[in-house]
């Protein structure tokens, strides 16, 4: 029994029998095709004997490993290598299936390979994980066989293993730079032209070309009887929090990411420009309790901190509490800080039931309220209307898109600054009204 559990017959086996009771049926016809019929079993016969003595032959024939990374980036394309070694001396035809995680429903996942022999190969191939949480690989199943092709071998490798999927790290190095590099603008990223000078004071040095004149420190320019000038630097280690709704709202796909997702992964790229730009970086997430939360801190470890804790929200969507996100702000960020608040609204009473929460925070922080457009109403927008169905769901999606625009303007009105952009551009624009805030001296 042990030697059947690997022995696989391969189509084309199937194929020349086929093949064979056909001679036979056309024999009544033609009766010289009988003895070619009768021949080619023979033949068949003696090859199939002949292909498994050659693959059965000896142990270890095949040997592969698959090489998997030590977490996956969510949303991203993540490579997983096979080494496989040839060790049979002759050319083998190789059919790999791997046994890839269930979240990623894949039931058709093959790869054929042709290794010439002693020779060592390695196939890769890309995972896009679209949700957080723990994926798990099976065996590694390799079937080889010869040129002839009528007997496999199977060969299982027990290469069970788990991956962690975490917020988009991949996302995180491709913005780390971005923010002082001279290429940031190809990405979506806008030089803000700085209007003023920050309160917190430098030093005082001689003046040179091109230095402002309305930082002449006169009494400085007495004493040594030259151009003085003070000198000012961007204030530090202003708290920047990153406020992640994760009721049901959030629950909207896009590009088969939830809208939590995106807003995780914003996040993590976010608030490790927070700390490239010498602020404190934390996050909270909300929805019928407090969760997640990360004190605002710059310290080596704070990354990992903040990694680990968007690794770890988890949700059942429920409907989102915003007066005890209130009442936790006001006990426990008692300091002004920036709140990045990643939420969405999708018409003005829905946010006309949190404004006063919203208000209420605004007092004693900045605030800033992230919310999303829904792309599919910008498609029905932008086709063409041919029938009356399709005029009445342009109305009603043109309808739907100016309430957005209006819920815009009734957060401006109340001093709340916001930022109403795609899933996709979510991260740049994030970004974008951090570096403005920054540089506008606002927190």
């Amino acid at each position: 029994m042990n030697f059947l559990k690997p022995f696989y017959i391969q189509p084309r086996f199937f194929y020349a029998g086929i093949g064979i009771v056909v001679l036979f049926a056309l024999s009544y016809f033609i009766p010289l095709l009988f003895n070619i019929a009768q021949l080619s079993i023979l033949v068949l016969v003696g090859l199939f004997f002949l292909d498994m003595l050659i693959i059965f032959m000896g142990k270890q024939k095949i040997e592969a490993r698959r090489i998997v990374p030590d977490k996956f980036s969510n949303g991203d394309a993540n490579q997983i290598e096979i080494n496989i070694r040839n060790n049979y001396t002759f050319v083998s035809h190789l059919e790999i299936i791997d046994e890839i995680p269930e979240q990623f429903q894949i039931r058709d996942f093959k790869i054929k390979e042709t290794i010439r022999p002693r020779q060592n190969r390695n196939i890769t191939y890309n995972l896009t994980p679209k949700e957080r949480g723990e994926y798990h690989f099976g065996l590694l199943n390799i079937y080889a066989s010869s040129a002839l092709k009528l007997v496999a071998k199977r060969f299982m490798f027990d290469t069970k293993t788990m991956v962690p999927t975490y917020p988009s790290f991949k996302q995180l190095k491709k913005f780390e730079l971005l923010n002082i590099n001279k290429n940031a603008m190809d990405f979506g990223l806008k030089k803000v032209r700085r209007l003023g000078h920050t309160m917190e004071f430098e030093q005082i040095k001689e003046y040179v070309l091109g230095d402002d004149l309305r930082t002449i420190n006169w009494k400085a320019t007495a004493k040594r009887n030259q151009l003085m000038v003070n000198q000012f630097q961007d204030e530090k280690s202003q708290p920047v929090y990153s406020i992640i709704d994760k009721g049901r709202i959030m629950k909207m796909p896009f590009d088969g990411l939830s809208l939590l997702d995106f807003a995780i992964n914003a996040t993590l790229v976010i608030s490790n420009i927070v700390l490239k730009k010498h602020d404190k970086a934390g996050m909270l997430s909300f929805s019928k309790k407090i969760d997640n939360v990360v004190v605002a801190e710059r310290r080596s470890g704070q990354m990992q901190l903040v990694l680990e804790a968007l690794y770890n929200v988890k949700t059942d969507y429920f409907e989102s509490d915003f007066g005890k996100l209130y009442d936790n702000i006001k006990r426990h960020i008692t300091h002004r800080s920036l709140l990045l608040m990643y939420t969405n609204f999708e018409t003005l009473d829905g946010l006309n039931r949190q404004l006063p929460y919203l208000k209420a925070i605004a007092k004693s922080h900045l605030l800033v309220v992230i919310f999303f457009k829904n792309t599919e109403i910008d498609t029905l927008i932008n086709d063409k209307a041919e029938t009356v169905q399709q005029v009445y769901d342009k109305v009603i999606a043109e309808k739907f898109d100016f309430e957005k625009r209006l819920i815009v303007n009734e957060l401006k009105k109340f001093g709340i600054y916001s930022i109403l952009t795609t899933p996709k551009n979510l991260t740049v624009d994030t970004i974008n009204k951090y570096l403005e805030i920054k540089a506008r001296g606002l927190l």
